[in-house]
C-alpha cells in the first residue's frame, strides 16, 4: 500500500463482538436488555442511579470471561511495528485492545475499567462492583460513577482525533454501524483530508459510500488479513 505512512483506524462492537461481548444495540433495539435510555444517558443516572451502577457492574464482570480475538491481536501487531503516526480510536468500552497489546489507543466513550468521580473530574483505575455514593479517593467526595461517556455528553479527546484525522494518509473503519456520531463523521473527515477510506465490517454501514473501499466479512479474518497486507508493503 503505496504512500501510506500515518494511520487512524476507528473501532466499535462489531471487533468486539466475536470475543462474545453484546454489539450496542441489538436487532430489538436494546443493549443486554435494556433501554439505552434507562441506562446510557445523564438523566438516567439522575433519576436512577442504582440501576445504572449494577448495569455497568456487570458489564465490568464480564471482561473476565472473554479474551481479545486475532482482531485485536493483528492491530496490536501493527502498533508495535508501524513505523510511522497510528492511532486507534476506540468507542468500545473493554480493554481488549489493551489486553491484546494495543498503545497507541483512545477510548473515546470511555471504559468500563475506570471510575469518574462528577465532582472532580479525576478518573481512577476500577475493577470490582461500583455502588451509588462511593467515594471519589482524590477529593473524598461521593461521587464516583461509571466513566462511560453517555449520550449527550462530548467524547474524549476530540481534539487530539481530529488533528489525527487530518493527517492520515489512511483511514480505516472496522465494525462500526456508522450511526452514531461524532464517530460516524470521521470517514468524511479524513477522505475531505485526503486520505485513503476502507471499511471493514459485517454489512455496509450507514456511511459506506464515503469509503474509497469496502470489505465484508467477520473482523477476526478481514483485520490480519488486512494488516498482513500493510505489513508486507
Amino acid at each position: 500500500m503505496p504512500d501510506i505512512r500515518n494511520i487512524v483506524i476507528l473501532t466499535g462492537a462489531g471487533i468486539s463482538a466475536e470475543s462474545g461481548l453484546a454489539t450496542f444495540r441489538g436487532p430489538d433495539g436494546l443493549w443486554e436488555g435494556h433501554r439505552v435510555e434507562d441506562v446510557c444517558t445523564p438523566q438516567a443516572l439522575a433519576r436512577d442511579p442504582v440501576t445504572v451502577h449494577r448495569f455497568y457492574d456487570e458489564r465490568r464482570a464480564t471482561l473476565a470471561a472473554v479474551a481479545p480475538n486475532p482482531a485485536h491481536d493483528a492491530l496490536a501487531a501493527l502498533d508495535h511495528t508501524w513505523p510511522g503516526d497510528l492511532l486507534i480510536v476506540t468507542q468500545n468500552v473493554d480493554d481488549l485492545h489493551e489486553r491484546a497489546g494495543a498503545v497507541r489507543l483512545l477510548h473515546m466513550h470511555g471504559e468500563l475499567r475506570s471510575a469518574l468521580c462528577a465532582a472532580c473530574g479525576a478518573a481512577k483505575p476500577w475493577q470490582d462492583a461500583l455502588p451509588p455514593g462511593t467515594h471519589c479517593p482524590y477529593c473524598e467526595a461521593p461521587s464516583l460513577r461509571p466513566d462511560i461517556v453517555f449520550f449527550g455528553e462530548m467524547p474524549y479527546e476530540m481534539e487530539r482525533i481530529d488533528a489525527a484525522l487530518r493527517t492520515a494518509d489512511l483511514f480505516v473503519s472496522i465494525g462500526t454501524s456508522g450511526a452514531v456520531y461524532p464517530a460516524a463523521g470521521f470517514v468524511q473527515t479524513a477522505r475531505h483530508a485526503g486520505a485513503q477510506t476502507l471499511e471493514l465490517n459485517l454489512d455496509p454501514s450507514a456511511g459506506s459510500i464515503y469509503f474509497h473501499e469496502t470489505r465484508i466479512g467477520p473482523a477476526s479474518q478481514l483485520v490480519p488479513e488486512w494488516v498482513a497486507e500493510v505489513m508486507g508493503s
